[in-house]
């Protein structure tokens, strides 16, 4: 959950979607384990609600239930007394992760039965919270929970949950029960010794409801993958909705971490945006040009945010480093590899661009620092292998850059290409298909086109106004065109929308579908 355990869009997701539901009155509680890495800071009015015993490997496990406030937003944190959750990151503790979040799994259901709450929709999110709606069918359905409806979202397809039936055990389910195709087994070992369960699979399975992330990714995923055979067994309670981005938390116009804040109608804001970060990266912003042109504006700065794993395209990302810098443009790149070699191949990408004056590769995360870059950006570059959903572009593009998209998934649903004249309506950043340098090179080499143009139109028109002073009301129209051309498209872009409202009223239809009325 965004901002306080947030490892990726699935935080942002869940603080939009709850934030949206709750303003068009419905009543939410977002349950999360009680991390230790969590700034408790960012809680408000936190205060220990129950004390309760849950589950796990034969043994009864001490918990304590809080209740906080994040954003507005009420939480329900899960604190339980062992080792589970600790640590200095959400992920990557010295813990057993997949035992941990059967614990928590069961662990929120078990709250459920002592608070004797009933909700009418339990949300469970990606493989971590798969054995929940397992637990609930198989267990709690049968003690006192009557009323709740499950829903799966997959974020990612690619993170199973592999799980052997001795370790689904340990949460009080005969684990031996799950190892066949039409319940839980994981089709990639069907055959194998061990078989194995998958716990992605086993959620889809037993949940009433299985949303993947965009409609694209949907058709994906009935196509290929090792889930694609569970998919269409279960097609008709599956279905295929974008996610948006939430919009109070990503607004140019209130945003406090920029250093001057602008909107569609008034973009001025946006230069001093790429000024400032291009000082305080030390990149250039200005040289002795003529006419005391500023690189500022002479420049185009293409942002790359992203988490440094395989799926993001690192190939095309390392190749743009190159080829932007080829065309003249500056570059900065942000974010964390989680494997060592990936992590050593970007460190050395990061000596040897950092020193000069046009790349900046940074590998760290901040929040701060994410929010100029989008503010300061004019081209947002996301070369993703498959992408879901994808928020990146989306925050990009109200944050005034234009998308440079490889074709797939949730990118496909959201940026449509300049070039394509066949829905010109829809025009709104550059695309492209392969997943090789040389369609990268095309896509980044109309996208300095367009932004180059604009101001090559601007100072030849400057010229032809000095030549002709007698045309002087004709060539000021035209001075406005070529810049005006990009402004429009920075313009088109900031005035999408790609906010929650758009998207929560489909997961609202997915609750009312399956709830018991």
């Amino acid at each position: 959950m965004a901002p306080i355990a947030k490892v990726g869009g699935l935080g942002d997701v869940v603080t939009g979607l709850a934030r949206t539901c709750l303003l068009r009155g419905h009543k939410v509680d977002i349950m999360l384990p009680f991390y230790e890495c969590i700034q408790k800071q960012h809680i408000s009015d936190l205060e220990l609600i129950t004390s309760y015993s849950s589950y796990h490997d034969g043994n009864w496990i001490a918990c304590n239930a809080y209740r906080g406030l994040v954003s507005s937003i009420p939480v329900i944190f899960i604190e339980p007394s062992n080792q589970f959750f600790k640590g200095q990151s959400v992920y990557g503790g010295s813990y057993n992760e997949l035992e941990a979040y059967l614990f928590f799994s069961r662990a929120c259901l078990e709250w459920l039965q002592v608070t004797r709450i009933q909700p009418d929709i339990i949300h469970v999110h990606e493989w971590q919270t798969g054995a929940l709606p397992l637990l609930y069918w198989d267990m709690y359905h049968h003690l006192s929970l009557q009323k709740p409806r499950l829903v799966l979202t997959i974020h990612n397809m690619e993170h199973y949950g592999e799980c052997s039936q001795e370790q689904l055990s340990k949460c009080g389910l005969d684990g031996s029960t799950y190892g066949t195709v039409d319940k839980a087994v994981d089709d990639r070992t069907i055959g194998h010794n061990p078989e194995r369960l998958s716990l992605l699979k086993g959620g889809i399975v037993y949940s009433n409801a299985v949303v993947t992330v965009s409609p694209t990714y949907l058709n994906e995923t009935l196509c290929s993958g090792w889930l694609a055979s569970s998919l269409i067994r279960n097609r008709n309670k599956y279905s295929g909705i974008l996610n948006g981005i939430d919009t109070a938390m990503w607004n140019p116009a209130t945003d406090v971490f920029l250093p001057a804040k602008f909107h569609a109608n008034k973009t001025e804001g946006k230069r001093t945006c790429k000024r400032y970060v291009q000082m305080g990266l030390g990149l250039a912003s200005e040289k002795g040009l003529k006419n005391g042109n500023q690189v500022t504006d002479k420049v185009p700065l293409v942002v790359c945010i992203t988490r440094l794993v395989a799926q993001k395209g690192l190939h095309l990302i390392t190749h743009a480093i190159n080829h932007v810098e080829k065309l003249g443009g500056q570059m900065v790149v942000l974010g964390k590899a989680s494997d060592v070699r990936v992590e050593r191949e970007f460190e050395g990408l990061a000596n040897l661009y950092n020193q000069g004056s046009s790349m900046r590769i940074l590998l760290m995360y901040s929040e701060e620092l994410s929010h100029m870059l989008y503010a300061a950006a004019d081209i947002v570059l996301v070369p993703s292998i498959y992408e879901p959903c994808g928020l990146v572009q989306m925050i990009g593009m109200r944050y005034g850059a234009v998308p440079l998209v490889r074709k797939t998934g949730g990118l496909a649903d959201t940026v449509f290409d300049m070039d394509d004249h066949s829905q010109p309506e829809k025009a709104n950043g550059f695309v492209f298909e392969g997943i090789d340098e040389g369609s990268l090179n095309s896509a980044l080499d109309r996208a300095f086109s367009y932004y180059g143009e604009s101001r090559f139109l601007c100072k030849s028109i400057t010229m032809l106004l000095t030549m002709f002073s007698s045309a002087a009301s004709l060539t000021r129209s035209l001075l406005h065109a070529g810049p005006n051309e990009w402004r429009r498209i920075v313009r088109k872009v900031m005035e999408i929308d790609n906010s929650w409202n758009n998207t929560a009223e489909k997961y609202i239809n997915v609750y009312n579908s399956i709830r018991v009325r």
